[in-house]
């Protein structure tokens, strides 16, 4: 198990946080960076060079870079990323990494998206002691990011979760009900919901909901079908709630994807 007490005595420092938009030629000059830097990627798509090493991220997945990396990057021209980006040092021992990877694949979630608005809603709303709730939040979100990292680590992952996981990427287009998913592992509904969320850093209904918006995006980024046909693919009876999904998963509609390919 990771030693995660060199971790509880730091104190961070904010001093960049932005919700980006990037335009078709953003980009990161090469170059030495003294601090560390996070990417919480709502949609679209950047390459990432750090350390000689490449890396693409899109669509939910969160992009550390520690500080004294080199490092540069650039948006796809054909679906520019729309990311929050944070830059820190840590006050008392800036040399200290975070263990995570450069990219973390499907990574977000709704606790880390509320933290990352209700920050974005500080930034914009200045208030006095303000700082002392920016760096309450930010711990919050490293909270989240350590319970990601310490169930991706562990070996011991229930092989019931395992197989509902599996269950749900073969059969995300049909309706899924939650007593099934308990019938088919032999569990009360409540306690896999529980033992899901321990598993996975997700609810069962977040899970399911990722699934199907992940393939949705594909879907409509190909330009051969209507929201509404891909709605109706990938398990939404209601095309307004499909929408309303969509838009809270990505940061934005699903028509923004299917006028990326007229354009």
């Amino acid at each position: 198990m990771m030693d995660f007490e060199k971790f509880e005595y730091l104190t961070p420092n904010l001093f960049y946080f932005v919700e980006r938009k990037d335009s078709p030629d953003w980009q990161i000059p090469i170059r030495h960076n003294h601090f560390h830097e996070l990417y919480f990627i709502i949609g679209g798509k950047s390459a990432f060079h750090v350390n000689n090493q490449a890396f693409i991220a899109g669509a939910n997945d969160i992009v550390y870079i520690p500080g004294g990396s080199i490092r540069e990057a650039y948006t796809f021209k054909g679906n520019p990323m729309h990311s929050f980006a944070i830059n820190f040092h840590w006050l008392n021992d800036n040399h200290v990494h975070l263990p995570f990877d450069i990219v973390s694949k499907n990574k977000m979630n709704t606790d880390i998206l509320s933290y990352l608005k209700e920050l974005h809603h500080l930034q914009t709303n200045k208030t006095t002691f303000c700082t002392f709730k920016e760096r309450a939040l930010f711990m919050l979100l490293l909270n989240q990011l350590f319970q990601i990292h310490y169930y991706k680590t562990q070996n011991n992952i229930d092989p019931r979760i395992k197989r509902v996981t599996d269950y749900i990427e073969l059969h995300y287009a049909e309706c899924i009900e939650i007593d099934k998913l308990a019938h088919m592992t032999n569990l009360h509904a409540v306690y896999l919901g529980k033992l899901f969320k321990s598993n996975t850093g997700f609810t069962i209904k977040e899970y399911i909901n990722r699934v199907r918006i992940n393939r949705a995006e594909q879907l409509l980024s190909n330009g051969n079908h209507s929201v509404s046909e891909v709605a109706g693919q990938c398990g939404f009876q209601d095309i307004y709630y499909f929408s309303k999904v969509f838009k809270k998963t990505k940061g934005y509609a699903p028509s923004i994807v299917t006028k990326k390919q007229i354009i």
